[in-house]
């Protein structure tokens, strides 16, 4: 896919995060998100919900269905993938992301601004930190 510019930069990557604004014109809500392995974009999304008529497709399901996507055509094992690759959202997962981000095993997630109606890292419930048994590994929030 893309190579972030920037690299190493939350700033740089955040560049790329906006596609919020392509949700927003395309009337859904304006969410966009990145998933960054090794300084590569290797999944992007954006809030599909509305245009497709399918309320599981947020921003970060749709980047992790990429990344998958990536992982299969550059012949990748997508568990250690996923295990070494960072979020970078531009608002807190609401709580469906956010199990499952978990359940893959993401380390970081990376986000903007607190959503306060769905936040599944913190803001409603914390699935990121919380101790729930068989249900992937926590992750880090910032």
């Amino acid at each position: 896919m893309d190579t972030a510019e920037n690299k190493g930069t939350d700033a740089g990557i955040f560049h790329f995060a906006f596609q919020a604004r392509e949700a927003l014109e395309n009337i859904e809500v304006p969410v966009g998100c990145l998933m960054v392995f090794n300084n590569e974009v290797v999944g992007k999304g954006r809030n599909e919900v509305n245009q497709t008529k399918n309320a599981t497709r947020h921003a970060e399901m749709v980047a992790i269905d990429q990344a998958l996507d990536w992982c299969r055509h550059s012949g990748k094992n997508s568990s250690e993938v996923f295990e070494h690759t960072v979020l970078y959202v531009t608002v807190e997962p609401c709580i469906m992301c956010a199990a499952a981000l978990r359940l893959i095993k993401i380390p970081l997630v990376v986000y903007g601004c607190q959503n306060e109606r769905f936040g599944g890292c913190g803001s409603v419930l914390d699935i990121a930190s919380a101790d729930l048994p068989n249900t992937g590994r926590p992750f880090r929030v910032t």
